[in-house]
């Protein structure tokens, strides 16, 4: 009974957040880049830190290091979507944000390469999470999927607070009632998108720590793919990648193509489970197999991937 209250305190402070965004105006003007139309609220993916904080009270303030670079991250975060900071403050507090993280997760114990191989994911994860926030629904697509694929293995590891989980998912679920709309009540906005990245980054990460099995990076892998193909497109056609743009596969699909926004969300959300199912069914079998499996269905993946895209682009914007 106690998850419905939280729900419903959710649903509570998603609505006050609204009033104090209309109050002072913070909202996302369309532009020639957008897939949107209309002036919406900006910045309701904030109740994926408040579901956190819920969480952080009642458990009595567990994981402290990793929910203080949490705060930090969600705090510019806000910010940067209110006033636009410099990447010179944007950066610090990301590079100390990760930082608290991989000190809850106790990587300073571990050779030095794994910390700068966490620094590298975990920024580039965050980072590939906020460029793909570009319509309706998908966020909270992927985001739901990604949870439930950690609760999924949690039931046997353990390797988490499973009420962690949970109160994030119930939080991505008020934000997707809001969002998983044809006409959007509400945006994430950095804040959002940063801060989910954040949150499920930390679970994943205890994850493949508990076990020790990379194999589990895989549950990123519908991301990481449009996300690392489209900068390579975007660096061989010499365009900044830093800039802009509505190059991804899902921006195609949804711009030029005309497919409904709300499937392709969708779709997102439910290649991501399919491929999680396998990997954790493979996640068992002998580190051959699991390589031999992660090769295979990168290679599937990107082959799929850049046919269709492909395919987008010469007949929908090479007219």
């Amino acid at each position: 009974m106690s998850y419905i209250f939280i729900l419903i305190a959710l649903f509570v402070l998603e609505l006050l957040y609204f009033k104090v965004a209309n109050h002072f105006n913070i909202i996302d003007k369309p532009n020639e880049r957008s897939s949107h139309t209309a002036i919406t609220l900006r910045g309701g993916g904030v109740i994926f830190y408040f579901a956190a904080l819920i969480y952080f009270f009642l458990s009595d303030f567990q994981y402290p290091y990793f929910f203080l670079g949490l705060t930090l991250m969600t705090v510019v975060s806000f910010l940067d979507d209110i006033y636009t900071l410099s990447n010179k403050i944007r950066l610090l507090i990301h590079f100390s944000s990760v930082l608290l993280m991989t000190y809850q997760l106790q990587l300073f114990s571990m050779p030095w390469y794994y910390l700068l191989i966490t620094f590298v994911v975990v920024v580039g994860v965050i980072n590939a999470y906020n460029f793909m926030d570009g319509i309706n629904g998908i966020t909270a697509c992927y985001s739901l999927a990604v949870g439930i694929l950690l609760l999924l293995v949690n039931f046997k590891l353990n390797f988490i607070a499973q009420d962690l989980l949970i109160y994030t998912l119930m939080g991505v679920l008020v934000f997707a009632f809001f969002n998983f709309r044809q006409k959007a009540k509400c945006f994430a906005g950095d804040v959002g998108s940063v801060s989910i990245a954040f949150i499920l980054l930390f679970s994943l990460g205890a994850l493949i720590i508990h076990t020790g099995n990379l194999i589990y990076i895989l549950f990123l892998a519908v991301y990481g793919m449009d996300a690392v193909w489209t900068i390579i497109r975007r660096v061989s056609l010499r365009e900044n990648i830093f800039e802009a743009h509505r190059s991804h596969l899902y921006q195609y699909l949804g711009n030029e193509a005309g497919v409904n926004k709300l499937w392709i969300s969708f779709s997102y959300g439910l290649l991501q489970i399919v491929v999680g199912l396998m990997v954790i069914w493979v996640a068992s079998e002998s580190v051959n197999s699991q390589i031999f499996f992660a090769i295979g269905l990168l290679i599937f993946l990107s082959t799929c991937y850049l046919g269709l895209k492909r395919y987008i682009i010469n007949k929908f914007v090479k007219k």
